[in-house]
């Protein structure tokens, strides 16, 4: 799979961000180990706990199609935009060695990985 298509996929999501209160707009791309790409965008809500982020949603279209082993997301927003803790929390119960790039505005690409942002995450053994 084309890294650009991904991203490309991430920036189109951006786009359809619901960020009323924030104005962050953030899309994400997450690719299968099997190639197919799952997108998603934040959704924010007046009841702020009830938002949720880009990563989130595109993880869930993707175990909801089937999908459980990814091997890249890429996050797109105006500026850089690491996962929250909730998402890491999120990505690492399918992923702990998850590539991530993160693309900014300005066309500036950071890579790094689930494992260097949380090398800690909680599991029920």
């Amino acid at each position: 799979m084309d890294i650009r298509s991904v991203i490309d996929n991430a920036k189109q999501a951006k786009q359809n961000a619901y960020a009323p209160y924030s104005n962050l707009k953030i899309g994400a791309a997450l690719l299968t180990t099997s190639g197919k790409i799952f997108t998603g965008s934040n959704i924010e809500n007046s009841s702020y706990g009830l938002s949720i982020c880009a990563e989130r949603v595109a993880v869930s279209k993707a175990v909801s199609g089937g999908e459980r082993d990814f091997e890249l997301i890429v996050i797109a927003s105006d500026e850089f935009a690491y996962p929250c803790g909730a998402c890491r929390q999120f990505l690492s119960e399918f992923s702990e060695n998850l590539k991530i790039i993160l693309v900014n505005d300005r066309g500036e690409e950071r890579d790094t990985s689930l494992q260097e942002l949380f090398p800690y995450p909680f599991k029920i053994s």
